[in-house]
């Protein structure tokens, strides 16, 4: 019953915009501090990467691989099976789109120091974590993606919310557990405090935001920047979960949204692949309990 109640907190729903009603456009650069070409161009300057003092399981040739697979194909990225770490993954597109050449620097500087600064927020991450990092198993594609498990772990090791009252040091296991787990406020705090976003939310982890017309809210929203929602994903999606609980489970990007008379057409990003889904008006009011609208300050 715990370990199924902590999956449900761990996980968060996004959708994303840029200047209309699609969220990842290959040639926007309006917003973008670095772009993609630059990035890749920075990795492939580094001929000999040496074993991290810091980070003693994390390999540098598969560092470095895992790192230009997120510049090249940013939608790859992949929060890990059975993880609470799709809160993290889901902010990952940010900096991703945005700051790509600013993201292979933080990651080579958390590499080689065991420490880095983004923008003001300096991150030391504990010795718990620097062990964990490069050890996950039986997490699908994130096994063989240490720098993602070192972004992952080090986002639930500096930021806490309510959540982790009662675990809020590492111990191995704990990417399934509440200690990964990502409430609505922490979600915001850590977009507005890392990557600098004005952020405008409304809803909780209880209660379905006050919005009369959620779908016009919604395509408004995804005309002028990133707009997260926060949703039950064990209604959105049809699993064997055993139960299904009444509260926000998940969080996921979306690419676009449409309305035919009462079907609501959504294309997200779910970790590593798009999806479409029809749903009905009824059923968006019920499975979405938070929408935080994102623009670059």
């Amino acid at each position: 019953m715990v370990t199924l109640l902590t999956r449900f907190f761990g996980c968060l729903f996004l959708l994303g915009s840029s200047q209309a009603l699609w969220a990842f456009p290959e040639e926007d650069s309006t917003t973008r501090a670095s772009t993609r070409e630059e990035a890749i161009a920075f990795i492939q300057k580094i001929k000999d990467l040496p074993p991290s003092p810091h980070w003693p399981h994390v390999k540098a040739e598969l560092f470095l691989a895992n790192l230009h697979t997120n510049i090249q194909s940013p939608l790859s990225l992949y929060q890990g099976s059975n993880t609470n770490f799709c809160g993290y993954a889901a902010i990952s597109y940010l900096p991703l789109h945005d700051d790509p050449l600013g993201y292979v620097r933080f990651m080579l500087e958390l590499y080689r120091e065991g420490k880095a600064a983004w923008g003001r927020t300096r991150f030391y991450p504990s010795a718990a974590i620097r062990q964990a990092a490069g050890t996950l198993r039986f997490k699908g594609e994130l096994d063989i993606r240490p720098a993602d498990q070192m972004w992952f772990l080090l986002l639930a090791d500096h930021y806490k919310g309510y959540l982790n009252f009662f675990n809020p040091h590492y111990n191995p296991g704990d990417e399934n557990t509440f200690w990964a787990a990502v409430n609505f406020g922490k979600f915001n705090r850590m977009i507005k405090r890392l990557f600098h976003y004005r952020v405008e939310a409304s809803g909780s982890d209880l209660l379905h935001p006050w919005v009369r017309d959620l779908y016009t809210v919604l395509r408004e929203s995804l005309k002028t920047g990133y707009t997260f929602i926060y949703v039950n994903n064990t209604f959105l999606h049809k699993k064997n979960h055993g139960m299904k609980a009444g509260f926000p489970t998940h969080f996921l990007l979306l690419d676009g949204i449409s309305r035919n008379g009462e079907v609501i057409t959504m294309t997200y990003w779910d970790y590593g692949e798009r999806t479409l889904r029809q749903v009905s008006p009824a059923f968006l009011k019920k499975i979405l309990f938070g929408i935080s609208h994102c623009t670059r300050i």
